[in-house]
């Protein structure tokens, strides 16, 4: 591997900038693999456990409690920090999510495989949760601001690729094999397996290809210490504005952590119990490949934007992309369209929405971490965003069961209120995240 020229940036650190080391050969990649055992836990698994009849309140509170590694990440996110590089961390946990995903597909055929199953993920979820924090922490030292700001739509992008290959992809291929051989444990082992068998191969090219910023080292060994960890974690809890920071992150994404846990059993459900009946094949189709496609479409025009206006002018056009479109799910549950093709309309204008409107969540995730340890700071944020998605999700399976399927998207749309109520009391900087023009 050759060795990167280096160039120090606006606050004194060096940055790789070697040409081997282009955002666009290693930022598509790194969030393609961030995405996959996310997307499993939380969707893709869904599908699998309605596929073997596992119930809603069940699939949802189980699938929904996966959501805390990512909810108390932050409490080791100082050992990131302080312990090797963030380079490191990185590529060894690509290689043990991949064990791990090989792993779930051998509790599959055995009697108490849901049990089983969920204990394996378990697994996975923490090891992903600390794969994020060194992902997260590699992009934030690799990158100018402003490059941040212009490939935040990129991360987006192919964190949602990874959505398109798990639930457009593997999700029809799942189906293909159940109707071929008459078994859904052999298609979903054959589905973990190729998984499996793909995150491998990224984790090989980012041994290889992941860059190298001279900022990215462990803190001094007289630094490794209880004081310097608790000093993390406080000068994250010191930050002006503390409370409308943290309700922001625990409330911006309320509604759509309910509806994303009940979106695939309503598209998979049959009409005469309010779903719109749709197969795997179709699913895939029109939520794992239209859908998404619309939401990476978002998420692109979101970054960009960004990058020219600045998040502050930029963010209340987002709010209202973010959730306006939620009425599309209304809309379906109180008409049960026939057509494939107006489903499929209907979730691209919702996803696309909803791209544009993460964008700008995501950017005011990295302008409240900014700081001396933005990995670690970076990490709470997140883990806050996850504790928001965690505890809606886990009850929603139950709501939806008392309320049925056209009262429940009722009900998100009124959850609306407290994520725009915060979006109005967070400040944001004049032209934060815009590129400046060339000199």
């Amino acid at each position: 591997m050759s060795a990167s020229s280096e160039s120090p940036n606006s606050s004194g650190q060096a940055r790789s900038t070697g040409g081997t080391r282009s955002p666009w050969r290693w930022v598509p990649t790194l969030y393609f693999l961030q995405g996959l055992p996310y997307v499993f836990v939380m969707s893709m698994s869904g599908v699998m456990y309605k596929n073997f009849g596992i119930s809603n309140t069940d699939m949802t509170l189980f699938t929904g409690s996966l959501y805390l590694p990512w909810v108390i990440k932050p409490l080791w996110s100082p050992l990131v920090e302080m312990l090797a590089t963030k380079r490191l961390w990185t590529v060894a946990t690509q290689f043990v999510i991949a064990a791990a995903l090989a792993g779930v597909a051998l509790t599959l055929p055995l009697p108490d495989f849901f049990r089983l199953s969920i204990a394996a993920l378990w697994v996975m979820a923490f090891v992903s949760a600390s794969h994020d924090i060194a992902a997260d922490g590699l992009y934030l030292l690799s990158l100018e601001k402003h490059e941040q700001a212009a490939f935040v739509g990129v991360r987006s992008t192919f964190y949602r690729l990874a959505n398109i290959f798990c639930m457009g992809g593997l999700v029809t291929l799942a189906d293909q094999l159940h109707k071929s051989e008459g078994g859904w444990v052999f298609a979903w082992q054959v589905v973990m397996a190729l998984l499996a068998g793909s995150f491998l191969l990224v984790s090989l090219y980012h041994w290889w290809r992941l860059p190298r910023p001279a900022a990215d080292r462990p803190l001094p060994r007289t630094e490794r210490n209880w004081p310097m960890f608790l000093h993390i974690f406080a000068e994250f809890f010191r930050k002006p504005g503390l409370p409308v920071i943290l309700g922001f992150l625990l409330l911006y994404r309320f509604p759509e952590a309910q509806l994303l846990k009940i979106a695939v059993p309503f598209l998979l459900d049959p009409i005469q119990v309010g779903g719109l009946g749709l197969t795997n094949t179709e699913l895939g189709l029109v939520y794992g490949t239209v859908g998404l496609i619309a939401l990476t479409l978002g998420g692109l025009l979101g970054g960009w934007a960004i990058s020219r206006v600045g998040l502050k002018r930029a963010l209340w056009p987002m709010v209202a992309a973010m959730h306006l479109p939620n009425l599309v799910f209304l809309a379906m549950a109180w008409s049960h369209p026939g057509s494939l093709w107006i489903v499929a309309s209907a979730l691209a204008v919702e996803q696309f929405g909803y791209g544009l409107g993460f964008t700008a969540f995501m950017m005011y995730m990295v302008l409240v971490s900014d700081g001396p340890h933005k990995t670690a700071h970076y990490s709470i944020c997140t883990g806050f965003m996850a504790l928001g998605m965690m505890i809606p999700g886990m009850w929603s399976g139950w709501l939806q069961d008392h309320l049925g399927y056209l009262n429940f998207f009722g009900w998100v749309l009124i959850a609306t209120i407290p994520s725009v109520l915060m979006a109005s009391l967070i400040r944001i900087p004049e032209n934060f995240g815009r590129k400046e023009p060339a000199a």
